[in-house]
């Protein structure tokens, strides 16, 4: 099973940029698409994108696209969002996980390994 660390969140202004990673172990990192959710306080925890497992695939929340690019790195076990053009809404707490199990790619439930999370806060 892999197991997920997130790191790169912070406090930056509207119209700023960060990039998160997501470290992972294991030998079966590459076997999965790998996929970013975020959970802001009192809502569900939503889909925000999510990368194939080649990386030649991707697939992004109508809220982010044009503004998030997610990649991934397999030899090194990393998978990485990079987020520009920040807004006030996208401040979250940001997961990422693997995709282990059938069903819709923009469901959490299915992924799984999910790392603790990243705080991402944006002011405006």
């Amino acid at each position: 099973q892999v197991q997920l660390v997130e790191s790169g969140g912070g406090l930056v202004q509207a119209g700023g940029s960060l990039r998160l990673s997501c470290a992972g172990s294991g030998r079966t990192f590459s076997s999965y698409g790998m996929g970013w959710f975020r959970q802001a306080p009192g809502k569900e925890r939503e889909f925000v994108a999510l990368i194939s497992i080649s990386g030649t695939s991707t697939y992004y929340a109508d809220s982010v696209k044009g503004r998030f690019t997610i990649s991934r790195d397999n030899a090194k076990n990393t998978v990485y969002l990079q987020m520009n053009s920040l807004k006030p809404e996208d401040t979250a707490v940001y997961y990422c996980a693997a995709r282990r199990y059938s069903g819709t790619y923009y469901s959490a439930a299915s992924y799984d390994g999910w790392g603790q999370g990243t705080q991402v806060t944006v002011s405006s």
